[in-house]
């Protein structure tokens, strides 16, 4: 049952790679026009998903502007946004992407949709809803990370961590024994982020169903943040081997 359960948390567990990816960026370039589309700007689309990432706080710049010489020298500090178009005859769907200066996509929102015939509403909330992805991430300038509401006060405090024994019928790898940084959990909108010292988000914990049972994710990997015996554990898949950590979690 305990396998089954971690099995099926891991199935939707996108939403926090989708959280904890986009921590290290604040530049966001916008093409003037989609390349599923005909026209620059054509429904308003190109200027709407602008102002909808600036809502969040980030620096949105179109792709034929002139943009600031931090990313003209490195663009690997940006994200690209595209917008893929898949349309049935009654319904408008789209789904934004997020990508880094390679091509290779850091996040995929859901796919909005609408039902509305008239073209430039129906894309306009079909964006919108792609967009409701993004409702629990924004962006300060003053903290290079992802943040919602107020950070705690941190302390720099060190706990001596033990890896203790898994109960699950699974191949188990366990992490040497290692001084752990306690961790500030910072309430989202659908669960908590964990911030260290520094501070610097660290892992996005999601809510389940099940008490004292998180989705999450490290940036590294997926994984469930589960409570036993008193005792917080990170638990993911590495090599198909399942992999205990300790955590120290200060709510």
């Amino acid at each position: 049952m305990k396998s089954y359960l971690f099995i099926t948390l891991l199935a939707i567990s996108f939403a926090v790679q989708a959280q904890s990816n986009t921590a290290n960026y604040k530049y966001i370039i916008v093409p003037e026009k989609f390349s599923f589309l005909k026209q620059v700007n054509q429904y308003g689309l190109n200027t709407l998903t602008k102002a909808l990432f600036e809502e969040k706080g980030f620096t949105v710049y179109f792709d034929n502007t002139e943009i600031p010489q931090e990313i003209a020298a490195d663009r690997c500090k940006a994200l690209t946004v595209d917008l893929q178009e898949k349309n049935s005859m009654f319904v408008t769907n789209l789904t934004l992407l997020l990508k880094d200066c390679k091509g290779a996509v850091v996040i995929k929102s859901k796919e909005g949709k609408s039902r509305e015939k008239e073209y430039n509403t129906s894309y306009n909330l079909a964006l919108r809803d792609a967009f409701t992805t993004f409702n629990d991430f924004s962006y300060s300038a003053d903290q290079p990370t992802m943040l919602t509401g107020n950070l705690p006060v941190p302390a720099n405090t060190n706990m001596e961590t033990k890896t203790a024994p898994v109960y699950i019928d699974q191949p188990t790898a366990t992490k040497p024994e290692q001084k752990e940084a306690l961790l500030y959990a910072q309430a989202i909108g659908n669960g908590y982020q964990l911030i260290d010292a520094t501070p610097k988000i660290v892992m996005i914990l999601l809510k389940t169903s099940v008490e004292d049972c998180y989705i999450s994710n490290n940036g590294n990997a997926n994984g469930i943040v589960i409570k036993k015996n008193g005792n917080w554990f990170f638990e993911y898949y590495k090599n198909n081997v399942l992999v205990s950590e300790k955590l120290s979690i200060k709510f």
